[in-house]
């Protein structure tokens, strides 16, 4: 499983960072997905910060 985050889209609001701080950081003003595949364990959490993010910038790739 991969994250991205689409930055033109991103309003920095944090609320994946806090969600899932294994994957996702602040980079300036908006949030990236740290590189590498998400974590096993942290798959939920990073679902939930998708489905949670108010911009819809977070994309979750199998």
């Amino acid at each position: 499983m991969k994250a991205s985050v689409d930055p033109d889209l991103c309003t920095g609001c944090e609320l994946c960072v806090d969600t899932c701080p294994e994957v996702f950081e602040m980079n300036g003003d908006v949030a990236t997905a740290k590189k590498g595949p998400v974590p096993a364990d942290a798959e939920d959490a990073a679902k939930e910060a998708a489905e949670s993010c108010p911009a819809e910038a977070i994309t979750i790739k199998e």
